[in-house]
């Protein structure tokens, strides 16, 4: 049994995070101790696990929950569990293709700035040092 400060640990989630999907009914079997301390066991670290997961694709909470609660539910809901992980999948992909345009922009960036470095140079791109026309035809 892990205490919530090791979850958070092991799991790399905060604390406080935790605590706030353990109140929205995300770990619906975590126990708790005579000192009312939550304790997760390895089966719970697997649905932090699958929350983590929706979280981090920006799942919202109602339909994280509705996951949860499918599963519980029984294998009669694996279809529609199914469609909750093919969107969020389909999600993830978007969001994977975003990042890496926005990787190839900081690469391109790295670069511009590596070659500035290296030659000494003043960055023409930067709008601070551009030359402002401010002469406006009357």
């Amino acid at each position: 049994m892990y205490t919530i400060k090791e979850v958070a640990d092991k799991m790399d989630i905060s604390e406080h995070t935790l605590r706030f999907w353990a109140k929205c009914g995300f770990f619906p079997f975590v126990t708790r101790n005579r000192n009312n301390i939550r304790m997760f066991s390895d089966d719970d670290l697997n649905w932090v696990r699958i929350v983590k997961c929706l979280r981090s694709v920006g799942t919202e909470n109602k339909l994280v929950k509705r996951y949860i609660d499918l599963c519980i539910a029984g294998d009669s809901t694996i279809a529609e569990r199914y469609e909750i992980i093919k969107t969020t999948k389909e999600k993830a992909l978007k969001q994977m293709e975003e990042l890496k345009n926005q990787l190839e922009m900081l690469d391109y960036k790295e670069e511009h700035y590596k070659n500035l470095i290296k030659h000494n140079l003043r960055d023409s791109w930067n709008p601070m040092n551009q030359v402002q026309q401010t002469e406006c035809a009357v």
